[in-house]
């Protein structure tokens, strides 16, 4: 399973330097299959520097020219989505990340590797290629990579969450009800905030302001995103925060519904986008953040219903 997820995000481990984090037998597993990959030097990282283990400060500064790190530790794992077991930043030769936690699918570990532009990947599919690999022994055949594959792809299917991000009145609702797919709740962020607050996002910004309505919606998408197979429609500003992006990275892919501004109507509902300036100022503010962390960008099509399959259609391909 470790094997087959280093080779998936591409990663060669021939003549590199490979940083394990953790003690356990998932650790000895990665270090066996490190030097059965040719890694030149393997270092087993602890809390506790001992026999056989480096301390996470030797790590970060004896041997900040690694290349290659394996996380074999919990943290980072649900409930504990906000930890990561070590700051890349001070590795400047990294080439890859394998992370074995796969809840959430996306580790703040493997998102702070993706946005270096660094190869990293999270545990399912080890996991996945486990359960083949127990399967195989178990019956005495030999499962083909391709099925294994397709397995893995639906149960990613089954678990990633799809999060809808646009200006106010772009379609995420109307489009996120409309996708259909087994065994998903559609949640509206907004709704979710208005049924906390126990009054309107309008009431809300009135009389606590927007400070406090932001602070809400952090907190509701914290715990949203915390969940799987979901159909989230988040406000228009959700994205302005780095850490609601995160949230909503861990355990899901961004799909900006890219509506043309004549298509966007200001509504009293909405204190922050009730008249057309206000609408075409946040419009002008937002656009290249919604382009910038979306995962898809999803075109003005002309139905909703098309909208819809053109996501799940974008969701597949991504996944394969």
């Amino acid at each position: 399973g470790m094997k087959s997820l280093i080779e998936r995000v591409g990663l060669s481990l021939k003549g590199k330097k490979v940083l394990i984090l953790g003690t356990g037998g998932t650790c000895r597993t990665a270090t066996v299959v490190a030097a059965d990959m040719g890694a030149s030097e393997i270092f087993a990282v602890s809390r506790r520097k001992s026999d056989g283990y480096i301390d996470y400060n030797e790590a970060t500064t004896a041997h900040s020219d690694a290349q290659i790190i394996i996380n074999t530790t919990p943290v980072g794992m649900y409930p504990d989505c906000e930890s990561s077991p070590i700051d890349i930043s001070a590795f400047d030769q990294l080439e890859g990340v394998i992370d074995v936690v796969y809840n959430p699918l996306v580790t703040n570990l493997v998102l702070d590797a993706k946005a270096k532009g660094i190869k990293a990947e999270g545990g399912l599919y080890m996991l996945v290629m486990q359960a083949v690999f127990a399967v195989e022994k178990f019956l005495d055949i030999e499962i083909p990579k391709d099925v294994a594959d397709r397995v893995f792809t639906e149960m990613l299917s089954t678990k990633e969450n799809i999060v809808l991000t646009g200006m106010p009145g772009s379609g995420k609702s109307t489009v996120g009800q409309l996708i259909n797919l087994d065994g998903f709740e559609f949640v509206d962020t907004d709704a979710e905030i208005e049924k906390r607050c126990g009054c309107s996002i309008k009431e809300l910004i009135t009389t606590k302001g927007e400070q406090h309505f932001r602070d809400l919606e952090t907190e509701v998408i914290r715990d949203v995103s915390a969940k799987s197979s979901c159909i989230i429609s988040t406000g228009g500003g959700a994205i302005l925060r780095a850490e609601n992006v995160r949230a909503l990275k861990r355990n899901g892919k961004l799909f900006f519904m890219d509506a043309e501004p004549s298509r966007l109507c200001a509504t009293e509902d909405r204190p922050l986008s009730d008249t057309e300036d206000k609408l075409a100022r946040l419009y002008n503010e937002r656009i290249n953040i919604y382009r910038s962390t979306a995962d898809v960008i999803v075109p003005d099509l002309e139905t909703p219903e098309a909208e819809a399959e053109y996501i799940l259609a974008k969701r597949l391909e991504l996944n394969r």
